[in-house]
């Protein structure tokens, strides 16, 4: 028995927050956690737009989707797991470069884009972003780490120079601030000078500290 695979033509879905144009100055691409639906995750970022309306909010969701319990109720997203997951990354890589390909046609040359990815979310947005067409102003990892298995050469190439942030919760309940610690030591060694930033909270998004981001991403 052997495995094949063939590559077909999919529905991918994003939720967008304001409207591309012009006169956009910047743009947020933000990539969920594990088991959660972008229409969802996008709510926290809608006050960015309503406050700026020169600020566009892309919120990609992952391409496989379950229910979160037993077979019916809640449904969540998720953008890989250990199961073909080579394939997994390479879809998802596919997808975040044609989105953002057509978000960035819409928009004036040199617009502002910060990235960010929570939780899963941050594995994802590493991948794609050390194979992607552009280079971020700004990467936000939130309540996750840098995948470990980059080639070095592509790690250091998308790290080098690039402004870089770790956010973790005090009370997050899978990455402790120790975790997250080292995590900044890693990244050290790899040529990125991140900054390490914590919030009162557990593994979540915080408003305070998404609007501190955002403040200075102006």
């Amino acid at each position: 028995m052997a495995e094949h695979h063939l590559t077909v033509t999919r529905s991918a879905r994003y939720q967008q927050l304001g409207q591309p144009s012009p006169q956009t100055k910047r743009v947020w691409f933000v990539c969920h956690g594990y088991g959660q639906l972008a229409a969802y995750f996008s709510r926290h970022f809608a006050f960015l737009p309503e406050a700026d309306p020169a600020t566009v909010v892309i919120a990609p969701e992952g391409l496989s989707r379950f229910y979160l319990s037993g077979n019916g109720g809640r449904v969540g997203a998720s953008w890989m797991t250990r199961d073909d997951r080579l394939a997994e990354i390479d879809d998802h890589i596919g997808f975040l470069n044609q989105l953002v390909d057509k978000i960035l046609a819409e928009c004036p040359a040199g617009v502002h884009v910060t990235v960010l990815g929570f939780s899963q979310g941050t594995a994802t947005v590493s991948r794609w972003l050390a194979q992607a067409s552009f280079r971020p102003a700004h990467l936000i990892l939130w309540a996750g780490g840098f995948p470990d298995d980059l080639a070095p050469d592509s790690a250091r190439r998308l790290l080098q120079g690039l402004r870089l942030s770790l956010v973790v919760g005090t009370g997050d309940e899978h990455i402790s601030r120790a975790q997250a610690a080292q995590q900044q030591e890693h990244l050290q060694q790899q040529g990125a000078t991140p900054e390490l930033l914590t919030f009162v909270g557990k593994h979540e998004l915080n408003r305070t500290m998404l609007e501190h981001l955002a403040a200075v991403d102006k």
